[in-house]
């Protein structure tokens, strides 16, 4: 097998840079090498900013009629490639292909929101606050934006990120995952063929150095991340230190209670596929079914056989639902997290720990699991799993259901599966969650509303993309104006300006 170099992409160019270290890149589904990604240093990393900085300078500038006219052609190049993009993700992520297009229309979505940039920065105009004069505001783009983005949507995400940034006038750096970088390389392409300017979107590959270097670099002014929250934590920390703006989204533990009025079949069709679904590496996969009194035993059937029914295959196979875990490392955490709540008490219920495929034996592997009676100081409820692992929590009322969310550290998402409006009305007033699905498993928002958590599961006060997101790339300028007649007196005080003369 051929490996492949895969290079930065900076000022309209790919480039290996100056760096010289590299690290490779897999096929989860066979464990092979297929790449080898080239590594930034602190030189690379200097350019890229400046590259940034210049193109800036001009850039937020151009006029609201030239931006959304790339913005629309680079929609049209994505569309095309959807196909293309697919095959980099299966490849270097391993999630069915199916999934990696449904990935793909979903950051289309926030490109289409992009497009109608013009309407989402009209000012405000106030005319003749005080005599003569007037009051108009206005937001304009804070400059240097680079995007720390996670492996589990090597498109959507950037997708989230970079075309509202750009269409408000700022340029940006990619800092995609070293796991699955191919697809930021081709998104970086069509951006060039949609008509951006050199240096505008750039793609940066690099470890933690790179990752400080953008956080404390004076000349970046914003930084948008997906992560973990020990590293969004630390994200925030560390760039509002040197002065950034910063949104950082961290993890989850999302619940998903299900009550006893609730359609069971249709609750545990929805609640396999967003536990097992991208083998349940999803910020908003559910990892916790909550089930509520006499529901237990019937659920936890109904969802057990959905998950031995999962067609797990390498991500090109046509009728594969589920692919492989992203490393070899993250399929041993996961077995002993099951292990632990197995050996803890937890009734195993179905067993991914053995699972593989026959002839790629040495791909990352891990079967659908499902615990039922897992305790809530276990860790298989405590930690993010990241995995194809439901765990079944009992609880006797809704009350009790929503006191459990409540009480988790996370925020991300949640759901609930009823019959009745005034439990799912009660529900989400109740719950310390920022999204929230009711008989919806995966409550992802349109674009044109913002995606976010609560608690350790957001840090910073904007959002992702919609009106959020565009607030978060733009800082606002008031100007109060007055045109006075030649040689009229001009009325300058002592005082304090005052509205009433």
């Amino acid at each position: 097998m051929t490996i492949k170099t895969i290079p930065h992409f900076l000022n309209g160019e790919e480039t290996n840079g100056v760096g010289e270290r590299t690290q490779p890149v897999f096929n989860p589904a066979t464990g092979e090498q297929t790449g080898e990604l080239r590594l930034a240093d602190a030189a690379d990393l200097e350019t890229a900013v400046a590259n940034a900085k210049k193109a800036a300078e001009t850039w937020g500038d151009i006029s609201l009629a030239k931006r959304t006219a790339v913005l629309f052609k680079f929609r049209e190049l994505v569309a095309a490639h959807i196909d293309e993009l697919a095959q980099l993700v299966t490849s270097e992520h391993g999630k069915v292909l199916s999934d990696a297009k449904g990935e793909i229309g979903r950051g289309l979505e926030v490109v289409e929101f992009a497009c109608g940039i013009p309407q989402l920065l009209k000012g405000a105009y106030s005319d003749q606050a005080s005599t003569g004069i007037d009051v108009f505001s206005y937001r304009q783009p804070v400059g240097v934006v680079a995007g720390i983005t996670p492996f589990n949507f090597p498109v959507m995400v950037p997708l989230w990120m970079a075309p509202v940034a750009i269409a408000t006038g700022n340029t940006f750096i990619l800092k995609p995952s070293e796991r699955d970088p191919s697809a930021s390389m081709l998104l970086a392409k069509l951006w060039k063929a949609a008509g951006l300017p050199d240096g505008v979107f750039q793609v940066l590959h690099g470890g933690k150095e790179t990752v400080d270097g953008l956080l404390t670099h004076p000349d970046v002014d914003a930084i948008s991340f997906v992560g973990s929250t020990p590293i969004a934590k630390y994200v925030q920390a560390t760039a509002t230190a040197n002065g950034k703006r910063v949104q950082a989204l961290g993890g989850a533990k999302n619940h998903a209670i299900i009550l006893p009025d609730a359609d069971l079949d249709n609750a545990a069709d929805h609640l396999a596929a967003a536990a097992f679904g991208s083998a349940g590496e999803r910020c908003m996969a559910i990892s916790v079914a909550v089930a509520v009194g006499s529901v237990a035993d019937a659920l936890v059937g109904k969802v057990a056989e959905r998950a031995e029914a999962v067609k797990v295959a390498e991500g090109t196979d046509p009728d594969a639902e589920m692919g492989p875990i992203i490393t070899a490392a993250s399929k041993e955490r996961m077995k002993g997290i099951v292990t632990a709540a197995a050996d803890g008490g937890a009734d195993l219920v179905v067993d991914g720990r053995g699972f593989t495929v026959p002839g790629k034996e040495n791909g990352y592997w891990f079967g659908p699991t499902v615990i039922d009676n897992v305790g809530t100081d276990m860790a298989a409820y405590t930690e993010e799993i990241f995995g194809p692992v439901l765990s079944v929590v009992r609880v006797e009322t809704v009350e009790e259901a929503i006191e459990l969310i409540n009480s988790n550290p996370y925020g991300n998402g949640t759901a609930i599966f009823t019959s009745s409006g005034s439990n799912a009305r009660k529900f989400h007033r109740g719950v310390h969650v920022g999204m929230i699905g009711i008989n919806v498993p995966i409550p992802v928002p349109v674009a044109y509303h913002s995606f976010g958590g609560w608690k350790s599961s957001l840090f910073g006060d904007k959002h992702i993309y919609g009106e959020e997101g565009v607030s978060f790339y733009t800082r606002g300028k008031v100007i109060t104006q007055r045109w006075p007649e030649p040689k009229q007196h001009s009325g300058a005080s002592y005082n304090f300006p005052s509205t009433t003369h």
